[in-house]
């Protein structure tokens, strides 16, 4: 969503030789060069400090309209940090106004609408983002978690297995990948998913999550409730690894379960449901 390899690059190449790209007059303005690393995210400084460059540059009269339409890009994902989502979707509007065809801008608008909750609406900026761009990973992972919001699960798998093709060391898009296939019962697939990504990043508590639910759906009682606890060694408060327990334990005769699926319940009370969405009674 944020900043690419490519647009640092760019970046880097406009503060040392290629400021004439953007139209900038370096020599006695330092400042626009220090604005643009920040906008670019490259100091690792606030949020509210990168809006603040970002503004500056769009409010300045020395960038050309291919540096406009990435400070417009820049500041909209900076909005989206602050969960300031309209704000966002109207600078990627800009953004797009200047740079129609701006595969990066119309996937981080359909992040923008994700996050506020319109589905459909992410939905056609992803698709767009991904015609211009075939081989737009982030675009096809953030359609797949559209997707997956809409309990639409089956379409999420296709568009890991395309993330993976494109990203195959992407522990996210592993994760993602063994998620959607335990739900939709593709469960040796899940399995193998799991583990890579756990391979690929080894303490990450979603992919022992996930992991044990495809061992919780084939019935591995004793693997499911292993990796629940590792999970749960890392974020005591995941409610799906609490209650994916809780049935494991219950399932082998452990009546301490109910006590795993009560404190599940009250961090999430829509947890059981959940689990009968996935298919675990």
């Amino acid at each position: 969503m944020g900043l690419n390899a490519g647009h640092k690059i760019f970046f880097r190449l406009l503060t040392a030789i290629a400021a004439p790209m953007l139209g900038l007059l370096v020599a006695g303005q330092t400042s626009l060069v220090e604005n643009i690393e920040v906008c670019g995210g490259q100091r690792n400084l606030s949020v509210t400090l990168e809006i603040e460059a970002c503004s500056a540059l769009i409010d300045s009269s020395g960038l050309k309209p291919q540096g406009l339409a990435i400070a417009y890009n820049n500041r909209g994902n900076a909005y989206i940090k602050q969960a300031d989502y309209d704000r966002a979707i109207q600078d990627f509007d800009q953004s797009l106004k200047i740079k129609p065809d701006y595969a990066k801008a119309l996937n981080n608008r359909g992040v923008a609408y994700q996050k506020k909750g319109q589905h459909d609406r992410s939905l056609q900026d992803f698709n767009q983002a991904i015609k211009l761009d075939p081989n737009y990973a982030s675009a096809f992972a953030n359609r797949a978690e559209t997707y997956q919001f809409k309990r639409e699960y089956k379409q999420a798998a296709r568009d890991y297995d395309e993330v993976v093709k494109l990203q195959p060391n992407w522990a996210v898009a592993r994760n993602g990948r063994c998620w959607t296939n335990a739900i939709v019962g593709n469960l040796e697939l899940a399995l193998a998913e799991c583990s890579e990504a756990l391979r690929l990043e080894s303490n990450v508590a979603a992919t022992f999550d996930s992991r044990g639910l495809v061992y919780l759906k084939m019935g591995q009682w004793d693997a499911a409730i292993i990796d629940y606890n590792a999970a749960l060694r890392i974020n005591p408060k995941q409610a799906g690894s609490l209650y994916g327990r809780g049935i494991a334990k219950l399932k082998k005769g452990d009546a301490s379960g109910n006590v795993d699926n009560a404190a599940a319940v009250a961090i999430d009370a829509k947890i059981e449901q959940d689990f009968k969405r996935y298919g675990v009674r």
